[in-house]
């Protein structure tokens, strides 16, 4: 029995909402960082940091998002040990070199399968 046929109605329903989350994830936010590191006089690296503290609505959407990213790194690492989540280092590393709003929910449809099959094997 392969592990998609062990995912419940439900089950199946997250895994394309998450999947869904991280394709716009791709589009939209990575779009975004590839369109800004190809523009001219950007500063870079540095650049883009900077300008995600240009007033307080941005700093405040910077400080948001990375206390977000933290919480989620920190339960990627938690659960993906617990669950034994196969290459739970690419999920961390794509939240810092994507975006982790690409990598969480993806990491999230990993746990669902790995919570299925850890279901499907209970007595």
């Amino acid at each position: 029995m392969t592990t998609i046929s062990r995912l419940s109605k439900t089950d199946k329903l997250l895994c394309c909402i998450y999947l869904v989350l991280a394709v716009a994830a791709l589009i939209f936010a990575f779009g975004n960082t590839i369109a800004y590191m190809l523009s001219e006089g950007n500063g870079g690296l540095t650049g883009f940091f900077a300008a995600g503290y240009v007033n307080y609505a941005t700093s405040s959407l910077t400080n948001d998002l990375l206390v977000v990213a933290l919480a989620a790194t920190v339960l990627m690492i938690a659960e993906g040990r617990r669950l034994g989540v196969r290459y739970l280092w690419a999920y961390v590393a794509a939240g810092f070199v994507i975006a982790i709003s690409v990598s969480f929910p993806l990491f999230l449809v990993a746990r669902q399968l790995k919570l299925a099959v850890h279901k499907s094997s209970e007595p």
